[in-house]
């Protein structure tokens, strides 16, 4: 079987490996031995490839194939630094509900055989009122208590991580008004877990292009990075859904207000806290993208930031 990885996979892949990031050489030997891994997984379970989806993930080989009775299927390929198993479990627990269904619980390490669903029919292709509808009805069954005993990454663990990266990035090339973006970012977190966490299982990486057509259901929800923690900080990353538009409108700090206010009315969330969170995820994601060289996105979204 022989095939190309996906240019948006390469290229991620690209940036960990020029920011030095943690995992970076386990995700080049990943890439190498990929052609071989993916052989191994479709010959194991029988497996007839029709084509790579592409453009795909930045953080996994995707496969749309068909079972040995001809049944539509996803093989899912990802390094370790992408924590397959931790989505793995996401899924199980979740059952369908609101998600990709999990076909083999029991699959190999790092392999998710998963449902079929329209990978070229996202929530993103409606217009923005009826998808932002559809992608805030489709999260909020999702959020469910974890797993008892569960082993997912909490809220204030994977923002801590996130806070020393920034605080770094913006010591070492950050201009004023950046370093005082961060500053603010950093200040709303540590305001955020002051109190008592709520523990809900959260997507972790939610927005309008993680929710695919379906057949038993509308609309499902595809490539969590779970995490567990309240609600608003998986809403938050929603809330800058489409931000090449907002920036392009003239309106665009008014609709910012008017979609935070909206989304937390309709899921029940506070709307100081989305406020929050939604400013924390944005410039952690601008300074994020200006370490890796993407300077248009970063300017997106430090701009975006500086709304809220």
């Amino acid at each position: 079987m022989a095939f190309e990885p996906p240019q948006r996979l390469l290229r991620a892949l690209g940036e960990t490996r020029r920011t030095g990031s943690e995992g970076a050489d386990e995700a080049d030997e990943w890439l190498e031995k990929l052609p071989e891994l993916a052989r191994q997984a479709v010959d194991l379970r029988e497996l007839t490839v029709e084509r790579v989806q592409a453009p795909g993930g930045r953080s996994s080989l995707v496969l749309l194939v068909r079972q040995h009775d001809g049944t539509p299927a996803v093989l899912k390929l990802a390094p370790e630094r992408a924590r397959p198993e931790s989505e793995r479990a996401a899924l199980a627990h979740w059952d369908g509900r609101g998600a990709v269904r999990l076909l083999d619980p029991g699959d190999s390490h790092g392999v998710l055989l998963l449902e079929r669903l329209q990978p070229d029919l996202s929530v993103r292709s409606l217009p923005e009122a009826k998808a932002l509808l559809e992608a805030a009805g489709t999260l909020r069954r999702l959020w469910v208590e974890p797993p008892a005993g569960h082993v997912f990454e909490t809220v204030a663990e994977r923002t801590g991580r996130q806070a020393e990266a920034m605080r770094a990035a913006a010591g070492d090339e950050a201009g004023a008004e950046v370093g005082a973006l961060v500053d603010a970012a950093l200040a709303a977190r540590d305001e955020l877990l002051a109190g008592p966490p709520e523990a809900r299982l959260l997507h972790g990486t939610f927005r309008q292009s993680k929710v695919l057509a379906g057949e038993r259901a509308p609309w499902l929800a595809v490539g969590p990075d779970p995490v567990v923690g309240e609600c608003a900080f998986d809403l938050a990353r929603l809330v800058r859904d489409r931000v090449e538009d907002l920036i392009a409108s003239p309106s665009g700090p008014s609709i910012t207000r008017r979609r935070v206010k909206r989304l937390a009315e309709s899921l029940e969330v506070d709307q100081e806290r989305l406020r929050g969170w939604t400013l924390f995820r944005a410039v952690e994601s601008g300074v994020r993208a200006g370490r890796v060289g993407r300077l248009r996105d970063a300017e997106l979204l430090l701009e975006f930031a500086g709304w809220l």
